[in-house]
């Protein structure tokens, strides 16, 4: 009713306001107001009967946009009750965080050399690792048992976490052979050994005597143990001590092994020729698929002898055979029936064939002595001696080159050298110069073999001793 009043009350304030002299405009300014009183007056759109009241809020869509809102997912704005009462919804659940890993204690590498004196237990010790480390570590297998026979110099690589913990170790047992340590649980560690294979290279030199042989092999580049190598090979004919002379020549032809692109050492004396006094001699490595490696001639004949020519390293010859010789103690005429050898106290002296035992002990004169027997016709004596080796006794039998005593001066003796004779069938022969019985030569399955393989290695020899000896101008 009152709505009514106020509309009656408007329309007749209308009418003051606009006279009815210009009726157009009267008319339009009329329906404008009445456009307006009657939006007041109409009652809102959503005021539906039953319907609970809004939040006050005004949604705003312009033309076109239903449509794609449409389109959209129901945000989280508030839903009707006739919604909520139509398409009821199951209340979300709740979603669990993630259980997020332990995260491991970080790991550094750490190196430890070895010292002298160390053992395992103390390397560990300076790390910061305990007995109990060590125990674990060396009884892991039989490989990690390795480790307690380490040697100074050697570097140990571990893996230690923040905690203290070991959780890996690294060492390399040979140039070859890399032990890896790693943690494989709570209880315990694997390891695996690593093979690494050496990258092989051929390398060659070649030299001329102008004093000794050591002197020319330094001039040509080759180490000590390439040196005694090549008088080993040719140390069955010649006697470098006494039988070398000026512009004597060699050639070598050798392994150099390299590892991660270094070089790691020498490897073996692949092919060689000596020139001594006009002779020539030429030695060819050659090795069968068991794995068995010598030295030969190119046809074949064995560099080794049966027996060494001389049985230790030594400085000079003392005393040589002679059987007309003064004695240096009695001053009389006693034969000399060996060689004397003249080197420093406790030089190795080796066994010069294969053979057996047969004295060992004082031997009057002679002092400490040894007797071997190598077959049934020959024998040969080692006096003198300081001390005699480990683990031989009399009736074992012993290898060519194997270590039997050491130089010394005992018995009837001016200085320290061994004293070694060379008896054929009971006779005193000249150990210098008596004729050596050969080795076996390679046995005829190797034979195609042998030759095929060194033929490259011959022909090499030959382009270099060309080369030498036209440089020399021969």
């Amino acid at each position: 009713m009152s709505k009514k009043v106020e509309l009656v009350g408007a329309i007749s304030g209308i009418r003051r306001i606009f006279p009815g002299r210009k009726p157009v405009r009267n008319g339009l300014l009329a329906l404008g107001f009445g456009l307006i009183l009657l939006g007041i007056a109409w009652p809102p759109s959503d005021a539906i009967v039953g319907s609970e009241p809004t939040d006050g809020n005004i949604s705003l869509t312009l033309p076109g946009q239903s449509d794609r809102q449409s389109q959209v997912p129901p945000t989280s704005a508030p839903t009707t009750a006739k919604a909520a009462e139509t398409q009821p919804q199951a209340p979300a659940p709740q979603s669990q965080p993630a259980a997020q890993p332990t995260p491991e204690p970080s790991a550094e590498w750490t190196t430890v050399t070895v010292r002298n004196g160390d053992n395992l237990a103390a390397v560990f010790n300076r790390a910061g690792l305990s007995a109990r480390d060590v125990h674990e570590v060396v009884t892991t297998d039989e490989r990690t048992a390795e480790l307690t026979r380490i040697f100074p110099g050697d570097e140990l690589h571990l893996l230690i976490d923040e905690t203290g913990a070991l959780q890996g170790l690294r060492y390399e047992m040979s140039e070859t052979q890399v032990l890896h340590l790693s943690r494989a649980d709570e209880s315990g560690y694997e390891s695996r050994v690593e093979t690494i294979t050496l990258e092989r290279r051929i390398a060659e030199a070649e030299g001329r005597i102008t004093s000794s042989l050591f002197n020319a092999a330094v001039d040509a580049g080759l180490d000590h143990g390439l040196t005694m190598e090549l008088a080993a090979i040719f140390g069955w004919d010649i006697d470098f001590a006494l039988d070398i002379r000026r512009n004597d020549r060699f050639v070598v032809i050798y392994e150099e092994l390299y590892k991660d692109g270094e070089k790691v050492r020498n490897g073996n004396i692949l092919a060689a020729e000596f020139i001594n006094r006009g002779e020539r001699f030429r030695a060819l490595r050659y090795e069968t698929a068991t794995g068995d490696s010598n030295y030969y001639t190119p046809d074949g004949r064995s560099m080794r002898k049966a027996f060494l020519r001389t049985p230790t390293d030594f400085t000079r010859v003392s005393s040589d055979f002679n059987p007309n010789r003064v004695h240096p103690v009695h001053g009389t005429v006693r034969p000399h029936r060996g060689t004397d050898y003249a080197a420093p106290p406790g030089t190795p002296i080796k066994a010069a064939g294969d053979g057996k035992i047969i004295e060992r002990g004082w031997k009057g004169g002679y002092g400490n002595t040894v007797v071997l027997q190598h077959g049934t016709r020959y024998t040969t004596l080692y006096a003198h001696m300081r001390s005699f080796a480990n683990g031989h006794g009399v009736g074992d039998r012993v290898k060519q080159g194997e270590i039997i005593g050491y130089v010394g001066s005992t018995g009837l003796s001016t200085g320290p050298h061994l004293h070694y004779e060379f008896r054929v069938d009971g006779v005193h022969r000249n150990p210098r110069t008596v004729d050596l019985p050969e080795a076996e030569p390679i046995a005829e399955q190797y034979r195609a073999d042998f030759e095929r393989s060194t033929a490259s290695l011959a022909a090499r020899l030959d382009a270099l001793t060309s080369t030498q000896l036209a440089q020399a101008g021969e």
